[in-house]
């Protein structure tokens, strides 16, 4: 049987260009960065030329473009700083942020660094700007806004722009994760305003273990790893050359095709959504779905039923990868805290499937059909 993968949101398979693009900085040119003699220096070039082409995609400069190990170390990093170098005192977040962000500001809060409020969320899972501005007004103390671009369980997007007005007005840090965002749709972070966002390779066809962090230039933080002097004395350690390499080259294509591959993933979603519809009674979605969300995601409710409740466990047996919630703690099903805040049903069965640009209409019917009978 031939696996369906429909869980493009927890990672993504590794571009077969990308990987041509990483091959010699994976077996000839394995010079360390750091050294200063020509073999060093040539693994050092292909690190700026990386920085260079993300930077020009993100409308960034190169020296806001820090390398990291991927979204959640460039989350951890950008959040501490506020709290410890910019003198943010109070946090802002929503509840259903990834644990990325939720376990960093809960750390902060209980080591007794910061206040902590959680934002009002609207009942299709946007977060009530008006809140916002309240929590933001009624603050005494310099704040950290931490809210996602989009949703990585129900696909929600915010919008960036009002969110960073808003906090420009009240003398806020903003941070961003755009981890289901940066290689999924264009940036231009010149016109954006936000101090921080992240990004990882593995979400648009890149490899795992590689991220950024854009640290917007007027922001001046300390490393968050300590150790030796690379990425301009911002973090410490023998950088990823193959993996930055690749996470290039991934945003590169991904920025080149976007028109075409958003649009026939986007019709893969709709029609996923049209054919549940028709065939299983009782379903429901989960967030802004037709509305402002993620092309690639759509969060599904089945009717709970002793079938249903075994229901991913059900489609892996057929071979097809979906997720309950988020993939990142998919082991262990304590249920997704996102759809508990947004909708705390307790006779429904949640399931997201997120879509590439690998996926077909077949797999759609094929996954459909697999779903009729389970259910």
């Amino acid at each position: 049987m031939t696996r369906i993968y429909l869980d493009n949101a927890a990672t993504t398979s590794l571009d077969p260009q990308v990987l041509e693009a990483m091959m010699p900085y994976l077996t000839t040119h394995f010079g360390n960065p750091s050294s200063i003699y020509s073999y060093g220096r040539e693994s050092r070039l292909a690190i700026e030329n990386a920085r260079k082409s993300v930077a020009k995609i993100l409308n960034a400069h190169p020296a806001e473009i820090f390398f990291t190990s991927g979204g959640t170390e460039s989350s951890n990093t950008a959040i501490i700083a506020s709290v410890r170098d910019l003198g943010c005192k109070h946090i802002i977040t929503s509840s259903i942020e990834h644990h990325a962000t939720l376990h960093t500001v809960e750390y902060l809060y209980h080591s007794g660094e910061v206040a902590l409020s959680y934002v009002k969320l609207l009942p299709n899972g946007h977060i009530d700007l008006e809140d916002l501005e309240k929590l933001l007004a009624g603050s005494q103390e310099k704040c950290l806004v931490t809210l996602m671009h989009a949703n990585n369980e129900i696909g929600n997007i915010l919008d960036i722009h009002a969110v960073g007005e808003l906090c420009k007005m009240y003398s806020a840090i903003f941070h961003s994760d755009t981890v289901q965002t940066v290689g999924h749709f264009p940036f231009d972070l010149r016109n954006t305003p936000v101090h921080f966002i992240t990004g990882a390779g593995h979400k648009f066809h890149g490899p795992k273990g590689v991220g950024i962090l854009y640290v917007n230039e007027n922001v001046k933080i300390k490393p968050y790893v300590h150790g030796g002097s690379q990425e301009r004395n911002m973090r410490a350690g023998t950088e990823n050359l193959y993996g930055i390499v690749g996470f290039a080259k991934a945003l590169e294509l991904a920025t080149a095709n976007y028109e075409t591959e958003s649009n026939y993933i986007k019709g893969l979603k709709i029609y996923m959504m049209e054919q549940l519809k028709k065939h299983i009674k009782g379903i429901s979605f989960n967030g802004d779905v037709l509305g402002r969300s993620l092309y690639t995601v759509l969060n599904v409710s089945f009717p709970k039923t002793e079938k249903s409740e075994m229901i991913l466990f059900n489609l892996d047996i057929n071979n097809i990868c979906a997720s309950g919630g988020s993939a990142c703690t998919s082991g262990a099903d304590t249920g997704s805290h996102v759809i508990r805040a947004i909708n705390n049903n307790p006779n429904q069965v949640a399931v997201r499937f997120s879509f590439s640009k690998h996926n077909t209409k077949d797999e759609i019917d094929i996954v459909v059909e697999k779903l009729k009978e389970i259910i």
